[in-house]
């Protein structure tokens, strides 16, 4: 695996950084384009960085050490079915086989590979795009992994003749680069092994030339950056994926294990092979992380807050107090980014969060957070309860009892008899009781003269 985290200076003097990992896994070729992302540094900074960049290009000839992390080929999207990309035309003459696609953009042509006509043949599955969709997208996807291929920090500059050569898995550049005719370069690594070779200016192939790869590599590990125009010479073998700013030209009789892309000009081909390489692994796709999130809202003390930081970046990043201290109440989600709780204190505090995933370089940013006094609340005063009086109805007196009188007490002064219209009953009981004794007496006298005269007998 090639493992390098690269930083550059660009031609608008910005610090970039971009982080990719290569592997050897099997895999059909297939996905986005490795993205590359920047950090502008403060002028000063930059300055010394120029400085420092100055100073690497008058010692070429030490070993640079990158640091982008590639972890896959380089990304070429739906470009990696292609044998053969152009821009502006695919001309070719002779009876030249592309195991692959090919396409032209930009109202291009394609010359010599009729069906009928030939003399090329597009091998069977191999499909041809003239100004569609297809070869539009396939276009777009080149320039990504152009930029990127571009981008990455050598581990060896000012490279200029390969022949003889044993590269290493790594990031070589040069300016004006060449295989002399007859020569032979060979890649030293792994089935899991990277190799890019940047060509500022251009990259010439002699005739009779050899690329040898270790046993179980990949020619879809190796990837050819050049600058403008790129010529491969008679009778040559040559291994990996040309990406070429302007055009490519291959000479008679050559044979080509990987593609031939051009973004902006043409290519051709004389009696030439092409092979798309078959079971490469996609390029992944990481980048460093930045923030997004704008400045916080107002808390306020004793009301839960939730503010979300948030950050682009692959893979996802994990965020850290890394300055300053949340206001009282708050804490961060590490995995989220989000701060939230119920802060408690009022005032004002400044806190620094930076975002990281392990490509370089993090991303930090200041936040203010304010924190509100509660509003005071009034007193609710509740007004006192008043009770209506309670009205006593006025009592009646009860009409007076009038006693009734007896027979003896029953009379008035007046000798008339009581306002009840009937006399008392105790009257008639004692004369009732007077009439019974005046009859007991009777019958007792009676019995005595009885008896007397029966003792006088």
């Amino acid at each position: 695996m090639l493992d390098v985290d690269q930083a550059y200076i660009s031609g608008n003097g910005e610090h970039q950084h971009v982080r990719h990992v290569c592997s050897g896994a099997s895999s059909p070729q297939s996905g986005a384009a490795m993205a590359r992302t920047t950090s502008t540094l403060p002028l000063s900074r930059t300055a010394v960085v120029l400085g420092v960049a100055a100073a690497l290009a008058l010692t070429a000839a030490l070993p640079a050490q990158a640091d982008t992390v590639i972890p896959g080929p380089v990304g070429l999207g739906s470009a990696a079915t292609y044998g053969v990309l152009a821009s502006s035309a695919i001309t070719n003459t002779g009876p030249s086989v592309v195991d692959g696609d090919i396409g032209v953009s930009a109202e291009g042509a394609i010359t010599g590979f009729d069906p009928a006509t030939g003399p090329g043949v597009i091998a069977a599955g191999g499909v041809v795009h003239v100004n569609d969709a297809a070869s539009a997208q396939a276009q777009a996807d080149l320039t990504t992994a152009y930029d990127v291929a571009r981008s990455l920090t050598p581990q060896e500059s000012g490279i200029t003749e390969l022949a003889g050569r044993s590269l290493t898995p790594g990031v070589y550049s040069g300016g004006e680069v060449a295989l002399s005719a007859n020569g032979s370069l060979t890649f030293a690594g792994t089935a899991e092994s990277v190799w890019v070779i940047q060509a500022a200016s251009s990259l010439t192939i002699g005739s009779a030339t050899t690329m040898i790869l270790p046993p179980g590599a990949s020619a879809c590990n190796v990837f050819w950056q050049v600058g403008s125009s790129a010529t491969i010479g008679t009778g040559s073998q040559f291994q990996g994926t040309v990406l070429a700013q302007t055009s490519v030209s291959v000479n008679d009789g050559s044979t080509v294990i990987g593609r031939l892309l051009a973004r902006t000009g043409a290519v051709t081909l004389i009696n030439d092979a092409i092979t798309v390489p078959e079971d490469c692994a996609a390029g992944d796709v990481t980048s460093n992380p930045t923030i997004t999130s704008g400045a916080p809202g107002t808390a306020t003390a004793g009301t839960p807050y939730t503010f979300p930081v948030t950050a682009t970046g692959a893979p996802s990043p994990s965020f850290t107090v890394t300055a300053g201290t949340l206001p009282a109440g708050l804490s961060l989600d590490s995995g989220t980014g989000v701060i939230s709780g119920t802060p408690t204190t009022p005032g004002s505090t400044t806190v620094t969060i930076t975002a990281s995933n392990g490509d370089a370089p993090d991303d930090s940013e200041t936040y203010v957070i304010t924190v509100d006094a509660a509003a005071v609340v009034p007193p609710v005063v509740v007004p006192p309860v008043t009770t209506p009086p309670v009205t006593t109805p006025p009592v009646t007196p009860a009409a007076p009892v009038t006693p009734v009188a007896d027979r003896t007490r029953g009379q008035l002064a007046s000798g008339r008899l009581a306002n009840t219209g009937a006399e008392s009953t105790v009257p008639a009981l004692l004369a009732g009781l007077a009439l019974l004794s005046g009859v007991a007496l009777v019958v007792t006298a009676a019995t005595r003269r009885r008896r007397g005269a029966h003792v006088a007998r």
